[in-house]
């Protein structure tokens, strides 16, 4: 009996709670399907929403390079000897033509005044030459001169045939002595030059003891300190980073490259480098297309030049790389969350008039920056849902909000998801 009686006293008290004498229905059963009905039907759904745009749309490719200095220069001594002075810091942003260090001059001063000596020893010894050339042209011509007047006395029988010959022979040995100092003059000239030559290569050395920076950049670390003998042609003593301009290379899929070659044809392409922080950003163009694709990766390398005025980009250095190819037109975008997935393809949330939402299919084109390109499904100034698809099916109602999180619905406190209210419904 006691089992009975408790068994009685639990099913009277599951009528009580499930039905309701004045008519006004089952209060949880109401409170649980008034929450679930308020996105079916019940209640507007709240959402973000945004409108299809018309703009000039850029294609390009976005990919990740690296950048390189436009040039590295080993500064490398040309002369031997010690290292006497060092005229900047390390790290230092110098210019072409700057002096950078000095090795010892003084053994080339020492050379270099040797060799003009040489050269004046050489001079002098082309203007006694040329005065020995002068004084046996003139004792040829008084002995060719005497050889004629006895040649004639001979002829009249004055003279003997043998004093007419002695005096012949006497103007031929004068002759062959001026061919002697006319090859004297021309070796001595040769010699001047020679040592005029060597002069010019003192200078030269001279001048490489002074060393000078080849091109506008960076200092880097000093190799060799200062008082230490460097060897010519073998110590490198510091390296030198061009950084204006300066490249970033990158490579893009081989399937990118008829439109790049096609667009660069007609004009120069713009490459736009971006920090991975994302706080520098440089524009440049595009400068170099690699002869070959790299069969391993099936990309190909390109190569875009910047000013870097400012420095903002640094040798070795990773970057998020823009190659824009083209701009099109006229193409209408949405923002890319707004375009969803499903079973037939991607399609939107379009809301109408009279705030019920269809889904309809479209077909995309490119992605840019945040937005998506749209090709075909909707028109410029059509709502799109942004935000909230998943409380969406095809004819719902939308409470539309701003997007700060207020997606309270129309008609005050009493409606919205799980709303208690029973006298009104939207």
């Amino acid at each position: 009996m006691l089992a009975v009686l408790l068994l009685h006293g639990c099913v009277g008290s599951t009528t009580a709670d499930t039905a309701d004498p004045s008519g006004g229905g089952d209060k949880k059963s109401s409170k649980g399907k008034g929450g679930r009905r308020s996105f079916d039907g019940g209640g507007p759904a709240p959402v973000v929403v945004a409108k299809v745009t018309e703009k000039d749309v850029p294609i390009s490719v976005s990919v990740v390079g690296n950048v390189e200095a436009y040039s590295t220069i080993n500064v490398v001594p040309q002369v031997s000897g010690q290292l006497t002075q060092v005229f900047f810091t390390e790290g230092d942003i110098v210019k072409k033509g700057q002096k950078l260090f000095m090795i010892d001059p003084r053994p080339l001063e020492a050379q270099l005044q040797q060799n003009i000596a040489n050269l004046a020893r050489d001079r002098a010894l082309l203007a006694q030459a040329q005065a020995n050339l002068a004084r046996d042209m003139a004792s040829e011509k008084y002995a060719r001169a005497e050889a004629q007047r006895y040649a004639k006395l001979f002829d009249e029988g004055i003279v003997s045939k043998e004093q007419g010959d002695q005096y012949l022979t006497n103007a031929d040995t004068i002759a062959q002595s001026v061919a002697a100092d006319r090859a004297a003059i021309e070796s001595s000239k040769a010699q001047a030059q020679a040592d005029e030559a060597t002069i010019e290569n003192a200078k030269i050395q001279l001048s490489y003891s002074t060393i000078l920076s080849p091109i506008d950049g960076k200092t880097g670390n000093m190799t060799v300190k200062l008082g230490n003998v460097v060897t010519a042609n073998s110590t490198v003593l510091d390296t030198i980073t061009q950084l204006e301009p300066i490249y970033v290379t990158f490579a893009v899929p081989e399937a990118n490259l008829p439109d790049i070659k096609r667009y660069m044809a007609v004009r120069k392409l713009p490459v736009t480098a971006r920090t991975q922080d994302g706080d520098a950003v440089e524009h440049g163009e595009l400068t170099f297309v690699d002869n070959s694709v790299d069969p391993t990766t099936g990309t190909i390398k390109l190569k875009g030049t910047f000013p870097n005025a400012d420095h903002k980009l640094w040798p070795g250095q990773y970057v998020n790389v823009t190659l824009q190819l083209t701009v099109r037109p006229h193409a209408l975008v949405v923002p890319n969350q707004a375009v969803q997935s499903g079973q037939d393809g991607t399609f939107v949330y379009v809301v109408k008039d009279d705030k019920t939402v269809e889904a309809r299919p479209v077909v995309t084109g490119p992605r840019v920056d945040q937005d998506l390109v749209i090709e075909k499904g909707l028109e410029e100034g059509d709502t799109v849902v942004t935000e909230g698809q998943l409380r969406l099916a095809p004819g719902s109602r939308v409470q539309i909000r701003n997007g700060s999180g207020d997606d309270s619905p129309p008609g005050g406190p009493g409606g919205g998801r799980g709303g208690r209210g029973r006298g009104k419904s939207t």
